[in-house]
């Protein structure tokens, strides 16, 4: 699930939160699962991979991390970033563009001490994307770390919120015989330019 704040009332916005809805109401699984694609400078390469969307709060998407992972590297080099949803449910496909920057530390605090123990320990013990003799080693460093969290735990610095605001959606809406609908808006100054594209 997606936890919506003082969204945005401007046209992509309301048509996400519509789309939403109604995938919501069609049952599909994973629906706060985002696709996001970054540039990795050092190999010249781009690198995807799914995280869970968190937050819409006004114009920010917002999911968490380890900022010393790969992916928060290729964040801070590179801020512009591509990001893919897909809910089968409803055939939609939506694509959106957008620049990338850390969360405020009071927000992500805020989230850490909402999160359950278990998942905490987890992000306080793993450094992530290090290569690891084994997964027992994986086991055993959370467990150690679990059995001494507390209510209290603080967030450790090195675990937080990434927020992304977009300058161009397409939703994409499948149809039969390929003629899908495609729509999108891009953000020209203040203004959201609205198009229609060819399947």
């Amino acid at each position: 699930m997606i936890k919506f704040i003082n969204t945005s009332i401007e046209k992509p916005y309301i048509r996400f939160q519509s789309l939403y809805n109604e995938a919501l109401a069609n049952n599909q699984r994973g629906i706060e699962a985002i696709s996001i694609s970054s540039y990795n400078q050092k190999m010249n390469e781009v690198e995807s991979r799914y995280v869970n969307l968190k937050y819409i709060v006004n114009n920010e998407w917002i999911f968490f991390s380890n900022y010393n992972s790969p992916k928060a590297q290729q964040f801070r080099s590179h801020s512009q970033v591509s990001v893919l949803i897909f809910w089968p449910s409803i055939n939609i496909q939506i694509r959106i563009k957008a620049k990338i920057s850390k969360t405020s530390a009071d927000f992500s605090d805020e989230h850490f001490l909402g999160r359950t123990q278990e998942k905490n320990a987890l992000a306080i013990s793993s450094s992530q994307s290090k290569v690891i003799d084994s997964f027992e080693e994986v086991a055993k460093n959370f467990q150690k770390t679990l059995d001494v969290m507390t209510p209290d735990t603080v967030r450790p610095d090195f675990w937080g919120g990434f927020s992304f605001i977009p300058y161009y959606f397409e939703f994409w809406q499948g149809h039969k015989n390929r003629l899908n609908k495609r729509h999108v808006f891009e953000q020209q100054g203040d203004q959201w330019v609205e198009q229609l594209l060819q399947p």
